[in-house]
C-alpha cells in the first residue's frame, strides 16, 4: 500500500499532483504490466461503490439493470458501417480459442450498441413492449493510441455505465435524451462536481447517432474532461438490426433509441475539482470513511477515553454512517496527514479537555473546527457533514465561474482557453470551427450550452461574422 510520508506536490503542478494522489490515497496503482490498465487499490475501489450506488439509485428509478457478454461477434459488429468506422481503429480482438483459430473472429466490447441490438430485435415485438430501458455497469476496452492516464484515458475503462433505451417514436427519444440530462446532472449534483452540457458538432457525434449531447468539467489546469455523452441515435441502429414493432393498426415500424455513459472518469473530476495539496478532498456521501475519530490519549485518562470513543464510535454506525476510530500509536498529526490525504469529510478529537466540558471536537477537511455537546454528538456531526457538502458545492461553483469567460476576438478566447474555457460566437459551420481550431489548438466542443453559469446570447461568428450562437472552446484531454 502506499506510503503515508512527504507532502503531495503542488496541485498548482497538475499532472504531477494528479499522479502522485492517486497512489498516495491508495485510488488506484498504475504498475499493473500492460498499459493503459490500472488496479483500484481496496479504497479507491470503496469510493467507486459508493459514486455508482448513487448512479444505480438514479437509474433504477425507470431502468431496468441487465448484463450482456463482452464477446462480439465479428459479423455483428461489423453491421453498422458509421458505428465502425469510429471504431476500427480501438478494436481488440480475440482470434484463438486457446490454440484453435475461431471462425469467426470476436471483438471485445468497445461499447456494447452491436452486442445489445441484436437481443433487442428479439424482445421488441409491440407497441406494448416499449418504451424499453435498459442499463449495464461493465468494463469496455479501447486501443488507446494517446497517452494513457488512470481514470481519464484508458484501455480497459472498468466502470462504464451504458444505458440503452428503444421508443416508438424519434420525438419519445427526445424526450429519453432530456431525461438522460436531468439524470446526469442530479449525479453530478450528488458528488458536488458542477457539468456543462452542449450538443456536440456534427462530425464529432456519437458514430451512428442523430445527434449527440455532451458534459464537460473542466479540470484545474483548464482543460476540459467529456464525463458524460447522451445520443440521439434515430433509426440508424434499427434499421441495421432489424428493430421494429407492431403498431397499434398491426403495422411494423422502425424503432427509435437513444444510449447514454458515464464511466470511471466522473471519479477523476472529482479527484481533481475538489482535492488539495493535503490531498483528497470527499463530499461525505461517497467519501470511504465519512468520520474518523481520533481519541487524544494520556496515561491519566485512557480508559475514560476508550470508552467514551468505543460509545461514539457505535452510535455513529447505529445511525448509519461510516466512521473508524484510528487507535495506532501514531501522533496525532501522523494520523491527521493519513485522513487528510484520503479526504475524510470530518475528523472527530476526543481528548481529557474534550471529556471534561462533555463535548467533542469535530473539525472538517477544510479545517473548519467546532464543538459539539457529547451528549447530542450524532445529530451535530450529521449537521457539520451536511455544512460540508454544501460549501464543497458552492466553492466548486465559484472556481467553475474564474475558468469561463465569453470572448469576441481570438485574441481573447486564446487567453481565455489559457486557463479554462472560452465561449465564442460560431456560425455552426466546419470552415469556421476548423479555422478556430488550428488557430488555437483547441477543440470546439459544441453549441446548444446547457449551463447556469453560461448566457445563451446570439451574436456574430467570431470567424466569419455571420449569425451565431454560443459556443465552448477549450483544450481537451
Amino acid at each position: 500500500m502506499a506510503e503515508d510520508s512527504g507532502a503531495l506536490p503542488s496541485k498548482s503542478n497538475f499532472s504531477e499532483w494528479y499522479n502522485e494522489i492517486l497512489w498516495r490515497a491508495e485510488i488506484m496503482d498504475v504498475r499493473y504490466p500492460v498499459k493503459g490498465l490500472y488496479v483500484w487499490f481496496p479504497f479507491g475501489f470503496s469510493l467507486r461503490r459508493s459514486t455508482y450506488t448513487i448512479l444505480r439509485e438514479l437509474m433504477d428509478r425507470d431502468h431496468e439493470e441487465t448484463l450482456f457478454p463482452l464477446l462480439i461477434p465479428e459479423n455483428e459488429f461489423m453491421k453498422e458501417a458509421e458505428h465502425i468506422k469510429g471504431f476500427e481503429e480501438e478494436v481488440y480482438w480475440v482470434t484463438h480459442g486457446g490454440s484453435t483459430e475461431l471462425d469467426v473472429k470476436l471483438a471485445l466490447r468497445p461499447t456494447s450498441e452491436t452486442a445489445i441490438y441484436p437481443m433487442y430485435a428479439l424482445w421488441v415485438r409491440s407497441h406494448a413492449d416499449l418504451p424499453l430501458k435498459l442499463y449495464q455497469i461493465v468494463n469496455t476496452f479501447r486501443y488507446e493510441t494517446k497517452h494513457t492516464r488512470p481514470l481519464i484515458r484508458l484501455r480497459e475503462i472498468t466502470s462504464f455505465k451504458e444505458a440503452h433505451t428503444v421508443h416508438a417514436t424519434w420525438d419519445e427519444a427526445k424526450e429519453q435524451v432530456e431525461e438522460a440530462i436531468r439524470l446526469y446532472r442530479e449525479f453530478y449534483s450528488r458528488i458536488c462536481v458542477p457539468v456543462i452540457f452542449s450538443k456536440r458538432p456534427e462530425w464529432d457525434k456519437f458514430p451512428g447517432a442523430d445527434y449527440t449531447m455532451a458534459a464537460d468539467a473542466i479540470m484545474p489546469d483548464g482543460k476540459t474532461l467529456q464525463v458524460g455523452t447522451v445520443h440521439h441515435l434515430g433509426n440508424n441502429f434499427s434499421k441495421t438490426f432489424d428493430l421494429k414493432y407492431e403498431d397499434e393498426n398491426g403495422e411494423q415500424r422502425l424503432a427509435y433509441q437513444t444510449c447514454y455513459g458515464i464511466s470511471e472518469r466522473c471519479i477523476a473530476a472529482l479527484i481533481s475539482i475538489h482535492g488539495d495539496d493535503k490531498g483528497l478532498v470527499l463530499p461525505p456521501e461517497i467519501a470511504p470513511v465519512q468520520v474518523v475519530i481520533v481519541p487524544i490519549l494520556t496515561k491519566k485518562n485512557t480508559g475514560e477515553i476508550t470508552e467514551a470513543v468505543k460509545k461514539l464510535e457505535s452510535d455513529i454506525k447505529t445511525a448509519g454512517l461510516r466512521v473508524k476510530t484510528d487507535f495506532r500509536a501514531l501522533r496525532p498529526g501522523a494520523k491527521y496527514y493519513h485522513w487528510e490525504m484520503r479526504g475524510v469529510p470530518l475528523r472527530v478529537e476526543i481528548g481529557p479537555r474534550d471529556l471534561e466540558k462533555g463535548v467533542i471536537t469535530a473539525v472538517n477537511r477544510y479545517g473548519r473546527k467546532v464543538q459539539i455537546d457529547i451528549s447530542d454528538a450524532v445529530t451535530g456531526i450529521r449537521e457539520q457533514l451536511e455544512t460540508f457538502r454544501q460549501e464543497m458545492t458552492k466553492n466548486a461553483s465559484e472556481k467553475i465561474k474564474t475558468q469561463i469567460k465569453p470572448v469576441s476576438s481570438l485574441e481573447e478566447a486564446k487567453e481565455a482557453v489559457s486557463k479554462g474555457v472560452a465561449v465564442v460566437h460560431w456560425c455552426g459551420c466546419r470552415d469556421c470551427a476548423d479555422a478556430i481550431e488550428k488557430e488555437m489548438d483547441v477543440s470546439v466542443l459544441g453549441s446548444e450550452i446547457r449551463s447556469e453559469f453560461i448566457e445563451e446570447k446570439d451574436g456574430k461568428c467570431i470567424i466569419c461574422g455571420k449569425p451565431a450562437k454560443p459556443a465552448l472552446v477549450a483544450r481537451t484531454y
